[in-house]
């Protein structure tokens, strides 16, 4: 690890520091080990979860939450910080991040923010697109559509949205459609003009860990047997006994629909646990694919099966270490 890859400083305002990746790459760990080397030279810190399955009360298991044991007495934020019956959207989880960031910097520590939900960073980070609210006649139609329909229909009404969308993205598809038929104005409108972004206000220090992918999804595969064999399905049978509406994101979280599948006698355990495994790691997939071309490019990566990160934060997070 050369120093050109070390982390530098965007911005002017107080610090926050940014571990990013794909799932089972590492980042609470680091987290942690950021932490506790900061607080061995008596700098406090907190982290922040930005993770959108770890959110959920009710996923402990299956988000991989951090245990006690793994928080090592560091103070943790927006684990576990909402009922699976309410929805978080990226905007509701901004808010809290935000007014977690604030009472950080109010009490001298540094705000380390974990995750790899890249909706949940980028809201932050670059704030959120001013759509007024949608007219429910407008949004049930649209809903309503076939999604070869309504790609058809968004490629005459917003020919510029649609040919960045896959003919198949039902739901992308559906939300500009809703949009410029209830505004007037196409999605790329309201995006141009997002507020209450906090990158222009902090002192950003990110990480993007990367990953070989053999071994990611090794440690994917692994970790799933482990959910399974320590309440995974107690958890999700759990779940299942709220009735809890099957659209919500917490019944549709990495592994619940897999092992729901297997409690309603549709799928054997070894299946649930493969179709489980392959949902890990296509979600794996996807989130290399989101940090490789979203985040800046000046944002450093560093590989994640880092076992010499430890002694190489003075590199890592030099900044970080000293204020």
């Amino acid at each position: 690890m050369s120093n050109e890859n070390s982390p530098q400083m965007f911005g002017s305002g107080p610090p926050v520091a940014l571990i990013a990746g794909p799932t089972a790459s590492g980042k609470s760990d680091l987290a942690v080990q950021l932490a506790k080397t900061r607080e061995s030279r008596g700098l406090p810190s907190i982290i922040i979860n930005a993770d959108s399955a770890q959110v959920y009360a009710d996923l402990s298991i299956l988000s991989a939450r951090p245990t006690e044991e793994e928080m090592a007495g560091i103070p943790h934020r927006l684990f576990g910080a909402w009922d699976g019956a309410s929805a978080c959207s990226a905007a509701d989880w901004a808010v809290a991040a935000k007014a977690e960031i604030a009472h950080a910097h109010i009490a001298g520590a540094l705000p380390i923010l974990v995750g790899g939900t890249g909706l949940y960073i980028r809201t932050l980070l670059d704030g959120i697109a001013p759509i007024p609210p949608i007219d429910p006649v407008v949004r049930e139609a649209v809903r309503a559509l076939p999604v070869a329909e309504s790609y058809a229909m968004l490629q005459v009404e917003d020919p510029g949205r649609a040919a960045t969308l896959a003919p198949n993205d039902a739901s992308r598809i559906a939300r500009a459609l809703e949009v410029i038929r209830s505004t007037g104005k196409p999605l790329a409108h309201w995006q141009a003009h997002k507020t209450g972004g906090i990158a222009g206000d902090v002192s950003l220090a990110p990480v993007i860990l990367t990953a070989d992918r053999a071994w990611l999804y090794e440690r994917c595969d692994r970790r799933f047997v482990h959910m399974m064999e320590n309440g995974a399905i107690d958890e999700v049978s759990a779940l299942l006994a709220r009735s809890i509406d099957p659209a919500m994101p917490v019944m549709r979280a990495i592994g619940v629909p897999e092992i729901a599948a297997f409690l309603r006698g549709e799928t054997g355990h070894a299946d649930a646990v493969a179709s489980g495994q392959q949902a890990t790691r296509n979600y794996a997939k996807r989130q290399f694919t989101w940090f490789r071309h979203q985040p800046p490019t000046q944002w450093p990566r560093t590989p994640s099966n880092h076992s010499e990160i430890p002694h190489q934060f003075e590199i890592l997070f030099p900044k970080l270490l000293l204020t």
